[in-house]
């Protein structure tokens, strides 16, 4: 059995959430739960659970908060969240589970199938990644999942992605290509704020390895390890800031 808190402010998500558990998840038993950041670390520091339900808003504090304070860490956990937004950011670029409220089973059922596939060296390359980008420690980091691999990655290190139908390959400024099993316009929400561009309906490139730019054929965008990636022409007026007029 999996042994499961459940964190979160509100009673009736509380109880909610246990009863679609209860319901839906017969290999989880909840063992506890806490409503604020201070029985929060409590129940985990007690209790030592193998997974753990974490609403982001707490009356006394942030989820967040929870995982930076408790010094028993070797948990997986399951954000739940009513904002949207907030959520994406973190959570995706770690590559960590979260559920919208209000609550729906079948996202919930998703999620903790995939807890249960994550080894214990990736769980913690994910919280890593997760409590460095909540501190904002330095560089921003993301979690690329392969089939067989887990790599933690500064956002900043990315030069390019190129796409493949539903499978995309990083390109890393160590000289890794990773090969991923997500689309293109998945990184592309993910990166806009870093000011990453789609110069081409199967690339999204890093604007801070631009070396040149050749206009035959079409337009041809030179990187600084040397990728040459074709320009779409709806999309060359988004290179003019870096160019001039092309």
């Amino acid at each position: 059995m999996i042994r499961a808190v459940i964190i979160d402010d509100e009673s009736n998500i509380r109880q909610l959430l246990t009863s679609l558990i209860k319901k839906e998840c017969s290999d989880i038993d909840i063992i506890g739960e806490a409503d604020s950041v201070a029985s929060g670390i409590t129940i985990i520091q007690e209790t030592k659970p193998d997974l753990v339900f974490l609403d982001i808003r707490l009356t006394d504090g942030a989820g967040f908060d929870i995982l930076t304070q408790t010094h028993y860490t070797d948990f997986n956990i399951i954000f739940i969240t009513a904002y949207n937004e907030y959520a994406v950011k973190a959570f995706e670029y770690s590559a960590i589970d979260y559920i919208l409220k209000p609550i729906d089973p079948d996202t919930l059922i998703r999620a903790v199938k995939r807890t249960k596939h994550i080894m214990k060296a990736e769980l913690s390359l994910k919280m890593n990644a997760l409590l460095s980008n909540i501190k904002g420690e330095g560089d921003e980091k993301i979690v690329l999942r392969t089939t067989d691999q887990v790599f933690l990655v500064n956002v900043k290190d990315i030069i390019c992605l190129e796409s493949d139908q539903n499978y995309t390959t990083v390109h890393i400024s160590d000289g890794k290509n990773i090969l991923l099993s997500k689309t293109l316009k998945e990184f592309e929400g993910m990166l806009n704020n870093h000011n990453f561009v789609r110069i081409h309906r199967s690339h999204l490139i890093n604007p801070s390895y631009i070396e040149g730019y050749e206009k035959t054929e079409g337009g041809t965008l030179i990187m600084k390890n040397g990728y040459r990636i074709p320009v779409s022409s709806r999309k060359r007026n988004l290179l003019q800031e870096f160019f001039g007029k092309i």
